[in-house]
């Protein structure tokens, strides 16, 4: 099978690296791609946001399945665009997506599937701004309604930040703030079948102890030790299978990765949000701990045959994976700076820790920063705690000054 993955952060990464392993595909591709995906699959340049050019590279490679990895494509339209063409792609089509392009689209979804989740307002005016944050109070969580790539929301206690923020977006959704630890769980769908995958729970916020800003995510593992064993089952019955049949019931089925962010409240599950493709960084982690080969079950979906799928298979280890990320994000990163021990980490960690690149690029012979959030390092073990050593082991080997990264992630589940 001819593969085409879109995109060029960690997270295509993960899945180039995961479909590289698997012995049905014959030729991967990525467009754009960065430094570390070239080592695993061929690069083309494309617009990622352009439909048309993706459907003809595809075209022009014969690939028989095309992986939309990040939102904003989805979001554009590129999977209608391939499908128009005839090609089986894994995402959602443009209206569906809206399920993570707009905060307020995914409420009204979740109101008519009778999806739990925390009370709203979505408001335009900053007198309509002023009565929400009023009504909730501290804490107060504002998000601009439209894609911020991970950095649109806000949580804080400070009245002045929240309103500055919602000031800021044309559209912006507060709702009440949700108690209680938050749970990432991926489901793959073809519009009408639900399959979910393995929880994994992300770090949002920028510095230990989960203070600082928010950023598009610092860490991630899984397994949840920690988590009800029957968590899955729950949220595939009253929040995953209820979403994906309103959507198909207003015509506009959803077939792709859904992915719903939980909080566990003292009240119970709530959706906090809900994405339309794979999280990063929490793809990191899932996927290195999938055995069942990528490339057919991301097919099945493409094809509407995923009641036809076998049930998954998962390994029994641990899995962490702790973002480096540039100087001074995730306000204005710094970028072009070289990065050094990565033939180390593959060295000395490999096959248990890998690196996975972000935001990366090649000048001449070096491998240089490009981003914000510029690797991930996962690693494996019996448990987190063998896993959590053996990850931040390979991160000390990594060398990029003025980089920064959490010391912290998984710390609590190991030792708990």
């Amino acid at each position: 099978m001819k593969v085409l993955v879109i995109g060029g952060g960690a997270r295509e990464h993960a899945l180039c690296r995961s479909l590289s392993l698997d012995p049905d595909v014959t030729a991967l591709h990525c467009a754009p791609g960065n430094a570390g995906i070239a080592e695993v699959a061929e690069l083309h340049p494309v617009d990622q946001l352009d439909g048309e050019a993706v459907a003809r590279l595809a075209t022009e490679l014969g690939a028989e399945l095309v992986v939309v990895g990040p939102e904003a494509p989805l979001v554009a339209g590129v999977a209608d665009a391939v499908r128009a063409v005839g090609i089986p792609v894994f995402g959602p089509s443009g209206e569906a997506a809206q399920l993570e392009g707009s905060k307020a689209f995914a409420k009204d979804v979740m109101a008519g599937a009778g999806v739990p989740t925390a009370r709203s307002y979505v408001c335009t005016t900053p007198e309509e701004i002023d009565e929400a944050l009023d009504a909730f109070g501290a804490p107060y969580v504002v998000k601009d309604d439209g894609l911020a790539a991970g950095k649109g929301v806000v949580v804080t206690d400070d009245l002045a930040q929240a309103r500055v923020h919602a000031l800021s977006c044309d559209r912006v959704v507060i709702e009440e703030y949700l108690d209680g630890p938050e749970v990432s769980l991926f489901a793959i769908t073809d519009g009408t079948t639900v399959l979910p995958l393995r929880p994994a729970q992300d770090f949002k916020r920028a510095l230990d102890g989960d203070e600082g800003p928010n950023t598009g995510g610092m860490g991630a593992y899984s397994p949840l030790p920690w988590a009800d064993p029957k968590l899955v089952d729950e949220v595939l019955a009253t929040v995953l299978q209820p979403t994906v049949d309103e959507l198909r019931r207003r015509g506009t089925p959803f077939s792709g990765l859904l992915y719903a962010g939980l909080a566990i409240t003292s009240r119970g599950v709530r959706v906090i949000e809900f994405n339309a493709r794979f999280g990063d960084p929490e793809t990191q982690v899932v996927l290195a701990r999938l055995k069942t080969p990528l490339a057919g079950v991301l097919l099945n979906s493409a094809n509407g045959t995923l009641d036809d799928q076998a049930p998954l298979s998962w390994s029994d280890e641990a899995a962490v994976t702790v973002v480096i990320a540039s100087h001074n994000y995730p306000d204005t990163p710094r970028t072009g700076d070289p990065i050094e021990g990565l033939d180390e980490v593959a060295e000395k960690d490999a096959p248990h820790a890998y690196v996975l690149h972000a935001g990366t690029r090649r000048d001449g012979d070096a491998i240089v920063s490009a981003g914000g959030r510029v690797l991930s390092v996962t690693a494996t073990g019996t448990d987190l705690e063998q896993a959590r050593e053996r990850a931040y082991a390979a991160v000390g080997r990594i060398r990029l000054d003025g980089s920064q990264h959490r010391t912290d992630i998984a710390r609590k589940a190991a030792e708990a």
